[in-house]
């Protein structure tokens, strides 16, 4: 039972340094995604779906289908069904970047897509099954089964986390090649909003990172609490 104390303690402190290191900021992610002089320069771009077919058919990969959902506050793609959802993004600037991001992830490598997908579900099939086995004490050699997990979390952060910076880093040179080629606003205007998208992606791709490295940390952490109570 110590070295479960020990090791959660080790785990908390590690959240709360890496949380330092990235300087995570959640209120100024918020802050600069609200931009009215912005909002108001994207508005005279295309409808969402629209950007996202000529995204598509600039990427070579018109075979993608799109859906709307202005209900939603996600947008994102999955290779399961090869679709685009689109979520309520008229009135904000960011939206020409964000639908880059998704039509990006559309032509990343299928194979490692589906690896992904499939090894998401292992993984959190995986925390499941020992979660329960621990309530019900029938977890034998409890360190062997955590030590397992540590290493899906392992391989599941390296595969997501490329596959995230990988449409963060592109998008938002895709979004400047798009905007320079409909020619519907001005270089400056473009600059500025290519500017406040690289301010934007300073701190979402920290962010992003911190967070799907926190949500393992986390889960250790919940299996930490429940095999020192059970």
């Amino acid at each position: 039972m110590v070295e479960y104390i020990v090791l959660e303690v080790f785990l908390i402190i590690i959240c709360f340094i890496t949380r330092y290191i990235f300087d995570i900021n959640l209120k100024k992610l918020k802050q600069l995604a609200e931009n009215k002089e912005l909002n108001e320069i994207v508005e005279k771009y295309p409808e969402n779906a629209d950007i996202c077919k000529e995204y598509l058919k600039k990427l070579k990969n018109e075979s993608v289908k799109i859906e709307e959902d202005k209900n939603s506050n996600s947008t994102l793609y999955l290779v399961t069904s090869n679709k685009i959802f689109i979520a309520n993004l008229k009135n904000n600037y960011t939206r020409i970047q964000t639908i880059a991001h998704e039509c990006l992830h559309s032509i990343q490598s299928r194979k490692m897509l589906w690896f992904n997908f499939i090894f998401s579900n292992i993984y959190l099939i995986y925390f499941l099954v020992i979660s329960i086995c621990a309530i019900f004490k029938v977890l034998p050699h409890k360190m062997t089964f955590l030590s397992i997990f540590l290493v899906l979390g392992l391989v599941h952060y390296a595969v997501r986390i490329y596959l995230e910076n990988d449409a963060m880093i592109k998008a938002r040179f895709l979004a400047k090649e798009y905007m320079q080629e409909k020619n519907i606003s001005s270089e400056e205007e473009i600059n500025k909003i290519i500017e406040k998208y690289d301010e934007v992606n300073n701190v979402g791709i920290k962010v992003t990172n911190y967070q799907i490295f926190q949500n393992i940390i986390i889960k250790v952490i919940i299996l930490l609490i429940i095999f020192i109570f059970r």
